[in-house]
């Protein structure tokens, strides 16, 4: 018996079978250990675990506490670091493994969710700009605009948003470990799309997407 989730799936990461005339381009995944640290922050909640931990034993060498309530307070807050550190990146692990990132001939495709699958449908004619944004690890963000009118919802489709776009979200594949070659493609689909009676030449898989700031968010 078969205990595959998405076995519905003609395909895995789409949601039924493409119209005649549409391909599948490319498809991908994010990469965990990125996500992680940009999208759950778990250097950050290390960080800030590390500084509880100086502070408290700070405290208690001022306060003439001894060895012991000092250790084992410090080692309470670090306890608990740990264990918020390793629900994080199990977070991070899931949501990277359930999501599938995907180009087609006509539209960029986002399935995602841990418990419920859902897919976010954005067709190449909505979207208005893109961006790739590569960071020291290897790694790249693609995120694209659309037009006002077609409305993204914030929670139901995080983490695969370009941070800090709160009032009008951009759909993003993150953490990709060939951000480069995903660009390249999508650049090329996206000026196929914009002259549609007219067959590509090779003057489309020009790079179309606008680079951005490697500072992670």
């Amino acid at each position: 018996m078969s205990h595959d989730d998405f076995a519905f799936e003609p395909r895995r990461g789409l949601p039924g079978v493409l119209p005649p005339g549409e391909r599948l381009l490319w498809q991908g995944t994010p990469n965990w250990r990125g996500l992680a640290v940009r999208s759950f922050h778990i250097r950050k909640i290390a960080a800030y675990f590390v500084l509880l931990v100086f502070w408290r034993i700070g405290t208690g060498v001022a306060g003439e506490q001894s060895i012991i309530s000092i250790c084992i307070g410090a080692g309470f807050i670090a306890a608990l670091g740990a264990a918020a550190i390793a629900m994080l990146a199990g977070l991070a692990y899931l949501n990277a493994r359930s999501a599938v990132y995907s180009i087609t001939t006509r539209r960029v495709l986002v399935r995602q969710g841990i418990a419920v699958p859902l897919t976010l449908n954005v067709p190449l004619r909505y979207i208005e700009a893109a961006g790739l944004r590569l960071f020291p690890d290897g790694t790249g963000d693609i995120a694209v605009t659309v037009g006002p009118a077609q409305r993204i919802g914030f929670l139901i489709n995080w983490p695969h948003l370009r941070p800090g776009c709160f009032t009008r979200p951009e759909p993003s594949f993150r953490a990709l470990d060939d951000g480069r070659e995903a660009a390249r493609i999508l650049s090329g689909a996206l000026a196929a799309e914009s002259v549609p009676d007219e067959a590509p030449s090779r003057d489309l898989a020009s790079p179309l997407l606008t680079p951005r700031s490697a500072a992670a968010a």
